[in-house]
């Protein structure tokens, strides 16, 4: 399996109220299977596609009261000092570093400006046995409604290369604030960092938008519908591919794309 390079995006998952709730939306949405809940870690649910981990689901806490939201993990060789950049580079650790039995060490944190993420250790637990497939993550975005607080501290806390995209003639893209951060090269994009606009209403916090790959765009955002999910953007065209932005029945935001419908001539970029 392939080792995720630190910053790399290398898991995610998601607290639930009603667990099979979700099970059910996203065996559907996104053609998912569920392992056993592990009782052992508070019934932690695994995810997979073609037999391959790809997410979890898991209840909240007892006498937790957060919102469903999907939590998006980046890679790192060491989840201790990974936290100690997070705090010198001015974001919030809401969990500290903590071993998950043999699996891996945990962190969950937020940024300056308010998207929260999480930082996992490898142990046992790799990572995403799939990536970039139908079924699997495909990509993440930080939306942000400050730019330069959230550009700063990723640049900080991981070994990013970011790269700024060029206004072009496309008015779809015109006075868009979009950046993509890469590891190990230019030829490596892992995340994007997204500026939210005078659409997002105000009451919407910063946060990490993870785009799950499905083999027709307008098909998943149907059965999204279908299981009580709503529609927030899209479907829309797009030289990266045909992608929707979306909730599911319990609030959680999430997008879908279908990566081999692409339209139109890729943005251009230039070192940020």
């Amino acid at each position: 399996m392939a080792e995720f390079p630190e910053g790399a995006p290398c898991w995610v998952d998601a607290m639930f109220k009603d667990v099979e709730g979700a099970k059910t939306f996203y065996s559907d949405v996104l053609g998912w299977t569920f392992g056993d809940a592990s009782s052992e870690y508070g019934n932690y649910t695994q995810a997979y596609s073609d037999g391959k981990a790809v997410a979890a689901v898991v209840p909240p806490m007892p006498g937790a009261d957060a919102p469903s939201q999907w939590c998006l993990y980046f890679a790192s060789p060491d989840a201790a000092a990974t936290a100690e950049k997070i705090k010198s580079a001015g974001g919030q650790l809401m969990v500290e570093p903590m071993q998950v039995g043999t699996f891996g060490t945990m962190a969950i944190a937020k940024e300056p400006s308010g998207a929260v993420f999480g930082v996992w250790q490898p142990g046992e637990h790799r990572g995403f046995e799939k990536i970039g497939e139908p079924g699997a993550y495909a990509w993440a975005e930080v939306f942000t409604r400050d730019p330069a607080k959230a550009d700063g501290f990723l640049s900080q806390v991981f070994p990013y290369e970011a790269q700024t995209m060029e206004p072009g003639d496309d008015p779809e893209t015109a006075g868009m604030d979009f950046r993509i951060y890469s590891v190990g090269g230019k030829e490596h994009p892992v995340l994007g960092r997204m500026k939210m606009g005078d659409e997002f209403p105000p009451e919407i916090p910063p946060y990490v938008q993870v785009y799950f790959g499905v083999p027709d765009c307008d098909e998943a955002v149907a059965k999204a519908k279908k299981h009580g999910g709503a529609l927030h953007f899209g479907p829309m065209d797009s030289p990266f591919g045909r992608f929707a932005a979306l909730t599911d029945q319990q609030g959680a935001a999430f997008a879908v794309i279908d990566m081999a419908k692409t339209t139109g001539e890729m943005p251009k970029f230039s070192d940020a």
